[in-house]
């Protein structure tokens, strides 16, 4: 029979308005948000293979595709278009939703930010996101997959306490013109973890020789066939 003493397994949640339910882009998990050039790129650049180049792409590197499937996306939820202008110094914005989409953040809460002189903007978040508790929320811009026109301020929340809207601070980094995002664009990489996780001892030493010996075996292993880590590690979790 099964324990029925088991914890639940954590869970986040995602909650909107009733009446956004099936109107405004819903969060999907990064795994199922996969850019279109990354599904594009084969696994070998066949043209490059040579005795020096093992043409092997970023479509094997576990690492690279780990980051694009950790964690949630929250997509934006409706189209907004974005017009830069000054050098980057005036950003305006419009939508057609009947949401607030964009709002503006005041320039002297980020004195000194290497981004001014852009403006900071704020893009506002329709979903209310609770975690269990001990669990917050890393948010960060999609990884891997940089959309070229704004670029979201990173952050830390605590979601099991803090169960109201969350809104994103960004930046215009593109050039001067006037762009589209559409509904649905990855806007927020959502990760969450437990606090006490981040609570782990850290130890800054010179390695031991078996140490050493284990790092090259991994090393020599990795380049022999890159398999090894999928096998080894990652697979292994």
């Amino acid at each position: 029979m099964p324990d029925m003493s088991a914890a639940p397994e954590p869970k986040i949640e995602f909650l909107c308005a009733p009446e956004d339910l099936g109107v405004i882009a819903a969060p999907l998990p990064a795994r199922e948000a996969m850019p279109e050039w990354f599904k594009r790129l084969p696994p070998v650049d066949k043209q490059r293979l040579s005795t020096t180049d093992n043409a092997l792409t970023v479509k094997r590197c576990m690492p690279f595709l780990d980051a694009l499937m950790t964690g949630w996306i929250l997509p934006l939820a409706a189209t907004v278009r974005i017009e830069v202008l000054d050098n980057g110094q005036t950003v305006n914005t419009g939508w057609d939703f009947d949401r607030t989409m964009v709002s503006n953040h005041h320039a002297y809460q980020i004195a000194g930010h290497p981004m001014q002189p852009r403006p900071p903007n704020k893009f506002h978040n329709h979903w209310t996101i609770r975690t269990p508790k001990g669990w917050s929320c890393l948010f960060i811009p999609p990884m891997n997959q940089p959309n070229g026109v704004v670029e979201i301020a990173a952050g830390v929340v605590d979601t099991d306490e803090y169960t109201s809207l969350i809104h994103f601070p960004f930046f215009a980094i593109a050039a001067d013109g006037l762009y589209t995002l559409e509904k649905g664009t990855p806007l927020v990489q959502v990760i969450p973890f437990r606090r006490d996780a981040m609570e782990i001892a850290a130890e800054v030493r010179a390695e031991t020789p078996q140490e050493a010996a284990e790092r090259q075996r991994i090393l020599r292993a990795t380049s022999a066939g890159d398999g090894w880590y999928r096998q080894q590690a990652r697979d292994k979790r």
